[in-house]
């Protein structure tokens, strides 16, 4: 398509140029242009000899490189194992996905009737091998099948240029007579070892025909790849809002994962655009779940963050953090009440007000108070074990300790009366002390010690209290006192 938006016809020949060292070059081709003998490469002003009516538009490469990373997860439609193949292809692993439409060849009519409606052209193949697929789709018939037991008599018509090998090694190949993939198959494997045993993989004709014929193993490494359990739902007619399906597509999702014994922390909700575009949204869970109607109620208020585009036609709900779920009876008729799981209520207040509104302590190794305790999301999991705490804390401790000047002090022990908050207490029972040295791992040098005092004034009321320092202990003037936090 041109920068108008509007496809130009068919029978016009149209190249897209970018910039070279001697002046454009041609970067891609449509069908006509590549049928009157113009190729990727060659001079704009050579081709323009060569075909008078030739239409030049200039390539977008970043864009299209954009273009063809969305149009990757847009293709997750078919299986969730897809990745980008240089820079005008897509290699998706079907393997176990193509009975689900109808075996292998419904699959390619899907897929090129689905690419043909965002307005673009396809080559289909389906191969054994990432190489036996990128051949046939380049250099076989329209909508190439090719089984395991097929790959080396289909792959040994194809040119030599279907190995995907450099400029360089193609034409040093044609030098010495070897045109077509089986010409190089019959040549003796100990020949061309000798010759390419130190060339690169793109330089290497027996390691990319290794690869093509599944003698070399070449997975797919999809990037951010979907999990692997998920649930689908296919629309005649393309639509704005998913709402009405997720309730189905939940108690599908949960049935998959009582199947197999598992539970999940994340849910992917994805919708595939008709524009080729992918617009998701995900919630998670603070514990193991597979109760559809929980994990549907997490999506109230969300799903408006979809954006429709012009519409979509697919939906998929995956689960993430896939994890074994074992049933824990808590009640005496056998059943479970999960009425009053603390984690729902977790989850129900995160899904609605953020997942960094609700938080939770976390211990960590230190004698200092304020560094023994920290606060994360409470939909976070926990990626160091919980260290108890052997020592009395309050049930409130303060961010900053808050400093209290001393009415009354005594020789040993806390002060008998201070002013905390511009109120006079006077001390009526303590304990303590208990002292804390600083880490001199951390903290500065000449930090001073902690001595802490449970203190009741004569109210009732229990406060944390510490003094800062000893007497002359030359880190400092005379000790200081600070309030650090209040039991219940």
């Amino acid at each position: 398509m041109n920068r108008h938006g509007s496809a130009p016809p068919d029978d016009v020949p149209l190249v897209l140029a970018r910039e070279g060292h001697h002046g454009p070059v041609v970067h891609a081709t449509n069908r006509t242009a590549r049928a009157m003998g113009i190729n990727k490469g060659a001079r704009i002003v050579d081709m323009r000899a060569i075909c008078p009516e030739l239409r030049v538009e200039y390539a977008d490469i970043a864009g299209d490189r954009r273009a063809l990373d969305n149009l990757v997860l847009w293709a997750r439609r078919w299986c969730p194992w897809t990745v980008r193949d240089g820079e005008d292809g897509l290699i998706l692993d079907t393997t176990g996905s193509d009975h689900l439409m109808g075996g292998e060849a419904a699959m390619l009519i899907e897929m090129e009737t689905q690419l043909s409606l965002l307005g673009l052209t396809s080559r289909l193949a389906v191969g054994p091998t990432w190489g036996a697929a990128w051949a046939l789709a380049r250099f076989g018939p329209v909508r190439s099948i090719c089984g395991g037991d097929e790959a080396s008599w289909k792959l040994g018509a194809l040119p030599v240029d279907a190995l995907r090998l450099n400029g360089e090694t193609l034409l040093l190949l044609r030098r010495l007579g070897l045109k077509t993939i089986g010409a190089v198959m019959d040549v003796p494997r100990l020949s061309l070892t000798r010759r390419f045993v130190k060339a690169a993989l793109d330089a290497n004709p027996l390691m990319r025909l290794d690869q093509a014929l599944g003698k070399t193993p070449e997975p797919v490494a999809s990037v951010n790849a979907a999990p692997r359990i998920h649930v689908q739902a296919k629309l005649a007619e393309p639509i704005f809002d998913p709402t009405s399906y997720l309730p189905d597509l939940c108690e599908d999702l949960c049935e998959k994962l009582a199947h197999t014994g598992q539970g999940c922390r994340q849910l992917h909700l994805i919708v595939y655009k008709t524009d080729g575009e992918v617009s998701s949204i995900t919630v998670a869970t603070s514990a193991t779940t597979r109760d559809p109607n929980h994990l549907h109620g997490l999506f109230r208020d969300k799903v408006e963050k979809i954006n429709p585009g012009y519409g979509f036609d697919l939906i998929t709900l995956a689960a993430g953090g896939v994890e074994p779920l074992r049933l824990v009876q808590n009640s005496l008729d056998g059943g479970s009440d999960d009425d009053l799981h603390l984690s729902r209520l977790v989850d129900r207040l995160s899904a609605r007000f953020g997942p960094r509104a609700v938080t939770r302590p976390i211990l960590h190794q230190s004698h200092i108070p304020e560094r023994a305790e920290g606060q994360i999301a409470a939909l976070a999991t926990m990626d160091r074990p919980q260290i108890a705490t052997p020592k009395e804390r309050p049930i409130r401790l303060f961010d900053h300790p808050e400093e209290v000047r001393v009415l009354y002090a005594v020789p040993e022990g806390p002060p008998a009366q201070f002013i905390w908050r511009r109120q006079t207490y006077r001390v009526a029972r303590y304990a303590g002390p208990e002292r804390i040295a600083p880490e001199w791992w951390k903290d500065r040098p000449g930090t001073r010690l902690r001595d802490y005092f449970k203190v009741e004034d004569a109210t009732g009321r229990r406060i944390w209290l510490y003094r800062e320092g000893l007497f002359e202990d030359g880190r400092g003037g005379d000790p200081r006192w600070f309030v650090h936090g209040c039991f219940a």
